[in-house]
């Protein structure tokens, strides 16, 4: 089955968010296929990290909504949204630096354990069961995104591409449906953004779809099977890349002046 044949996962209906006069979002909306590596794109202050904002539970939209596998969305805080399948991760890295990194992915699985306060206090097998669960995932995850070999190091410590990379593995210690990477390219150099895009290239072969936020269009253009622009919060252009790349209105949005 090819990607446009498969079910919708995420439809964004109308989504609005405003910040006094400044109308950050005006009525995007969007649908986003299981399976598929979708890009979001547009020039600063486009609006696209408020969508996320907003997708994730740290923003209320002042109107519209999402339907995300076939449910309306009610994520009013961003573990809501976590706990039904939406992780992210952030322009500006957020890890626990003087945590390690085995233990900054072991703490995205709080989610997915049971053992409360008395499992904790009692240490009975099912609580110690679980615990060690957690670690071989967290491992496990570590190698995934070839950072194994820092599993004992500070957050703190790690490179700005392993921390990225870490980012990640937090992430999807959280079983999500969906990944949501906010410029995860950020900053790298052209090694690292090529390691990342055959990264995100296997997360998606393995189930999880990829709405994914990037400066690196040349990145976006290769990755992503669609591709959608904001600019000044509206959606634009909605197509494939090779779409995209010649839309008179993408161009201008990008460039700053009009297009013959």
């Amino acid at each position: 089955m090819s990607v446009s044949e498969k079910p919708l996962l995420l439809e964004a209906h109308e989504v609005a968010k405003h910040f006094g006069g400044v109308k950050a979002l005006h009525d995007v909306s969007l649908t986003i296929r299981r399976g598929e590596i979708y890009g979001l794109i547009g020039p600063n202050g486009a609006g696209k990290t408020t969508f996320f904002n907003c997708l994730t539970g740290l923003y209320k939209n002042e109107s519209g909504h999402f339907i995300f596998d076939g449910v309306k969305l009610e994520a009013d805080a961003p573990h809501k949204a976590a706990a039904v399948g939406i992780a992210r991760t952030f322009q500006n890295i957020r890890l626990f630096g003087n945590m390690t990194a085995i233990e900054n992915v072991m703490v995205g699985r709080h989610l997915r354990t049971r053992a409360g306060v008395f499992g904790a206090i009692s240490r009975n097998p099912a609580t110690r069961a679980e615990e060690a669960a957690i670690v071989r995932r967290a491992e496990e995850l570590l190698h995934y995104v070839g950072i194994h070999e820092r599993a004992h190091d500070y957050a703190k410590h790690l490179s700005y591409g392993d921390q990225r990379r870490l980012e990640i593995a937090r992430a999807l210690a959280t079983e999500p449906k969906l990944l949501a990477l906010d410029e995860p390219a950020a900053g790298m150099n052209g090694t690292e953004t090529e390691a990342l895009r055959v990264l995100v290239e296997g997360i998606c072969r393995d189930g999880v779809t990829v709405l994914l936020i990037e400066h690196d269009v040349k990145l976006v253009m290769g990755l992503c099977g669609r591709v959608a622009v904001l600019d000044y919060g509206e959606k634009i252009c909605e197509d494939v890349p090779a779409v995209v790349q010649k839309d008179a209105r993408v161009i201008e949005a990008y460039l700053g002046g009009s297009v013959a």
